[in-house]
C-alpha cells in the first residue's frame, strides 16, 4: 500500500513511524505548502510536492493520509477522492456530519476506500474490553477523562489565535480530545438517547474544556476533556457486578485495563506496540489488500453517527464554526 501524506505536524511523524512498523505500507510522497521544508528528507520520502494538483495526480499513490487542520479535512478528502485515490483522514473526520455524508457517497460511487484515522476501535485492548463487558453485569455508569494542558494555550491566552483554539479551523476541546471519549462510548454502546455538552467557552466562542453527558436507557455516560487544565486521565465502566478501569486515555489504552468483580481482579493488556497508530494501519492494510470494504462500510456508518452526535453537542453548547455558515446542507 503506497501512501502520500498531507501535513507536517507531529501526528504525521507518528503515522510514518507506524507505517514503517507494519512492513506493508510505504510512504512514497508528501505534500507541504512550504517547498523548503526538510520533512521529506527527514523521513526519507522520495517525493515532496508543494503543488496540490501535481501531488494528487501522482500515479504511485494508492491512498492519501490527510492530517491538515480540522476545517480542511473535508476539502482535502473530497479532492483526493475526485482524483481517484483512497483516503485515510485524521480524526475528527469532518467539521459537520453533512460533509461526511458527501464524502461517503462519493467514495462508494467511485469504489474507493475512505478510512478515518481514529485509534479507538482498532485498539486490541478496546476490542477486549468489549468482550469482557458481560463480566460486570448491567452497566450503570461510565466515566472518562482526557485532559492535557495544551502547549498552545498560553499563546491563546496572550491574544494569539492558534488553530487548536480557533473556530475558523474547527478547533476546541470537543473536537480535539472529547471526540476520542465520545467515540469510545458510542462504539461500545451505540447511539445514546440524548447528548448534552456543558462547555467552558472562551471569548472567541471556542470551548477550552467541557463535559459531555450521554443518556442511555439503563445508564449514564459522562466524558470530560480539557485543553486548559490537567487531570489524572482514566476510563471507568461501572456495572452491577463489578467495574472495568483502563488508562491512561480512551485514545490509546496503553496501560491495559482491569476487571474487578466479586470473583477477583484480572488485569489485561494485549498491546505491545507503543505507537498505537500501528493498529489502525494494520486494519487499513488488510482491507486494502483484500479489497473487502465491509469493515470500512461499518466504520463509516459509525463515524457518521459520531459526527451527528458532535453536531448535536456543539449546538447544545452554542459552538459555531466557520463551516456552519457555509451553504452545506
Amino acid at each position: 500500500m503506497k501512501i502520500g501524506t498531507v501535513g507536517t505536524n507531529f501526528i504525521v511523524d507518528t503515522f510514518i513511524e507506524a507505517a514503517g512498523k507494519t512492513g506493508k505500507a510505504e510512504i512514497v510522497a508528501a505534500y507541504s505548502r512550504n517547498p523548503e521544508t526538510e520533512f521529506a528528507k527527514k523521513h526519507g520520502i522520495p517525493k515532496l510536492y508543494s503543488d496540490k494538483e501535481d501531488f494528487l495526480n501522482d500515479g504511485d499513490i494508492d491512498l492519501v493520509y490527510v492530517a491538515a487542520p480540522n476545517s480542511l479535512h473535508y476539502a482535502w478528502s473530497m479532492d483526493v477522492l475526485k482524483a481517484g485515490r483512497g483516503v485515510i483522514c485524521e480524526k475528527p473526520f469532518v467539521s459537520r456530519a453533512a460533509e461526511l455524508e458527501e464524502l461517503i457517497a462519493l467514495a462508494k460511487k467511485k469504489g474507493l476506500f475512505l478510512f478515518e484515522a481514529l485509534t479507538v476501535p482498532h485498539l486490541p485492548n478496546f476490542r477486549l474490553i468489549r468482550e469482557k463487558l458481560p463480566l460486570i453485569g448491567q452497566v450503570r455508569f461510565v466515566q472518562l477523562n482526557f485532559s492535557q494542558y495544551s502547549s498552545r494555550y498560553d499563546a491563546f491566552r496572550a491574544g494569539k489565535n492558534p488553530n487548536l483554539f480557533n473556530p475558523e479551523f474547527s478547533g476546541g476541546a470537543l473536537m480535539d480530545l472529547n471526540y476520542y471519549n465520545l467515540c469510545f462510548i458510542q462504539r461500545l454502546f451505540g447511539v445514546p438517547e440524548d447528548i448534552r455538552y456543558f462547555a467552558n467557552i472562551a471569548e472567541n466562542g471556542i470551548d477550552t474544556s467541557g463535559l459531555l453527558v450521554m443518556r442511555y436507557g439503563d445508564f449514564i455516560a459522562e466524558a470530560v476533556a480539557a485543553k486548559d487544565s490537567d487531570s489524572k486521565n482514566f476510563v471507568q465502566i461501572q456495572g452491577e457486578r463489578g467495574y472495568i478501569s483502563a488508562g491512561p486515555t480512551a485514545s490509546n489504552l496503553r496501560d491495559g485495563f482491569t476487571v474487578v468483580t466479586k470473583a477477583g481482579t484480572e488485569n489485561y493488556n494485549e498491546q505491545d506496540c507503543g505507537n498505537v497508530l500501528y493498529y489502525e494501519l494494520l486494519d487499513f492494510i488488510a482491507d486494502f489488500e483484500t479489497g473487502d470494504s465491509s469493515r470500512c462500510d461499518k466504520a463509516l456508518a459509525e463515524a457518521l453517527d459520531a459526527a451527528r452526535l458532535m453536531d448535536r453537542a456543539r449546538k447544545d453548547a452554542g459552538i459555531v464554526f466557520a463551516v456552519d455558515k457555509k451553504n452545506i446542507r
